[in-house]
C-alpha cells in the first residue's frame, strides 16, 4: 500500500463501518444521554470486536475506524476513541499484571477508561500540570489537587492519572499513574458542555497510589503522554475527516435536490464552487491524515510534525466544511436534532483537545527549527 491510497479490501472494510455505524450504532447512541456515558453503546463496540480491533491496529487502521465510525455515527466514533485514549499508556507502557485486569474490560465494553492530564492550570501547556504526587515512607504516594476537563469523568472505571513526582522538573517530573476510580479520596462532578460526550472534573483528596499503579517510568510519565497523543492526534484528524465528508455528503445532497431561484442551488455557480471547495479541503486533509499514519507506523522520525500538521488541517477543516454546509442549507441546519446542528456541535471541540491549533502549529516550528 502506498502513503496515499488505499487497498480494496480496506475500502470495503470502510464501507462496512459506515453501515455498521449508521445501522447498528446510531440507534443506541440515540438512546442515550447527553453527556453521560453510553455504556450500552461501549458495550456494543466490544460486542463488535471494534474496541479490540483499534488496540491490535497500527495508526492507520484506527484513522480509518475512527473516520469511518464518525461519518454514521460521531457517539460511537468519540465512545471508541476514549477507550483508547485511556487505555493506550496502559497497553504501551503499563506493566503485566496491569493490562492483565484491565485491557478484558476495556475490550469487551464492560470496563470505561479515560486519559487525565488536563488541569484547570495545565490545558495547553501539558508540562506544567500541578497534581501532587507526594511520596510517603514505603514507595507510595498520595496525589492531591484537580484535573479538568477529562472525558468519560466522573463515570469512569479506571483513569490514566499524570501527576507531579518531581517538583520543579517540568515535564521531566511528571509520572502516569494508573487509578481505579474506587480509591479512596477520589471524587469528580460533570461539566455542561457544548459536546454531547461525557466530560468532567476530578478532585484528589490524599489518594493512594503504589509503585504497582505507575505505568511505565516514575518521572517519565510526560513521555508516556506525548506517545499517546503522537499516536491519536492523527486520529483525531481522521475523526474530523469524517465529520468533514458527513457535511459534504449533506450538502450535495441538498443542493443537488433543493430547488430556489427557478432551478437547482447547485445550478448557481456560487454553491457548486462552494462545494468544490469543500471537497478539496476534505480530501487533502484525509490524505494528510493517512501519511501521518502510515509514517507512524513506519517508524518516521518526523512523526511529531507530522500528527501536528494532521490534527491542525484536519480539524480546521472540518471547522469550515461544517460551517459551509449549514450556510449552504439554511435556517433548516439549525434546527435541534438535524445532522448539521449536531455536526456544528460536535466539530469544535477536536480544535482544542490533545493539543490546540496553537500548539500545534508550535509543535511544527519546533521541528521545523529543530531538522
Amino acid at each position: 500500500m502506498t502513503t496515499f491510497s488505499l487497498e480494496p479490501a480496506q475500502t470495503a472494510w470502510c464501507a462496512e463501518l459506515r453501515t455498521l455505524a449508521a445501522d447498528r450504532l446510531r440507534p443506541l447512541a440515540e438512546k442515550g444521554e447527553p453527556g453521560r456515558v453510553n455504556r450500552p453503546l461501549v458495550a456494543a463496540l466490544g460486542e463488535l470486536g471494534l474496541l479490540r480491533r483499534m488496540f491490535d491496529s497500527g495508526a492507520l487502521d484506527l484513522c480509518l475506524l475512527r473516520e469511518s465510525l464518525a461519518h454514521g455515527c460521531t457517539e460511537a466514533e468519540t465512545a471508541l476513541a476514549l477507550q483508547g485514549l485511556g487505555t493506550s499508556p496502559v497497553v504501551r507502557a503499563g506493566t503485566r499484571a496491569q493490562r492483565e485486569r484491565w485491557l478484558p474490560e476495556v475490550v469487551t465494553g464492560r470496563a470505561v477508561a479515560a486519559f487525565a492530564l488536563s488541569e484547570p492550570g495545565a490545558g495547553s501547556d501539558a508540562a506544567a500540570l500541578a497534581l501532587d504526587a507526594a511520596g510517603e515512607t514505603g514507595g507510595g504516594w498520595r496525589l492531591t489537587g484537580e484535573k479538568c476537563w477529562i472525558s468519560n469523568a466522573p463515570e469512569a472505571d479506571f483513569y490514566t492519572v499524570f501527576a507531579r513526582t518531581t517538583p520543579g522538573a517540568g515535564a521531566r517530573g511528571v509520572t502516569a499513574f494508573l487509578v481505579p476510580a474506587d480509591r479512596p479520596g477520589l471524587t469528580g462532578t460533570a461539566l455542561d458542555m457544548l459536546s454531547p460526550h461525557p466530560i468532567g472534573a476530578l478532585a484528589f483528596d490524599g489518594v493512594p497510589v503504589t509503585p504497582d499503579d505507575v505505568v511505565g517510568e516514575v518521572d517519565r510519565g510526560f513521555r508516556v503522554a506525548m506517545d499517546t497523543l503522537n499516536l491519536f492526534r492523527p486520529s483525531v484528524g481522521a475523526f474530523a475527516v469524517g465529520m468533514a465528508q458527513a457535511a459534504l455528503d449533506a450538502a450535495l445532497e441538498h443542493t443537488a435536490g433543493r430547488r430556489a431561484f427557478g432551478g437547482a442551488l447547485a445550478d448557481l455557480q456560487a454553491v457548486s464552487h462552494r462545494v468544490a471547495e469543500m471537497a478539496v479541503r476534505t480530501e487533502a486533509a484525509r490524505l494528510m491524515v493517512y501519511a501521518a499514519a502510515a509514517a507512524y507506523d513506519g517508524g518516521a522520525p518526523d512523526v511529531p510534525k507530522r500528527s501536528a500538521m494532521a490534527k491542525l488541517l484536519a480539524t480546521e477543516t472540518a471547522q469550515y466544511v461544517v460551517d459551509a454546509a449549514v450556510q449552504l442549507h439554511g435556517a433548516r441546519a439549525l434546527q435541534c436534532g438535524h445532522l448539521l446542528e449536531h455536526l456544528y456541535r460536535e466539530v469544535r471541540a477536536p480544535r482544542i483537545y490533545e493539543g490546540a491549533t496553537e500548539v500545534q502549529r508550535s509543535i511544527i516550528a519546533k521541528e521545523l527549527y529543530a531538522s
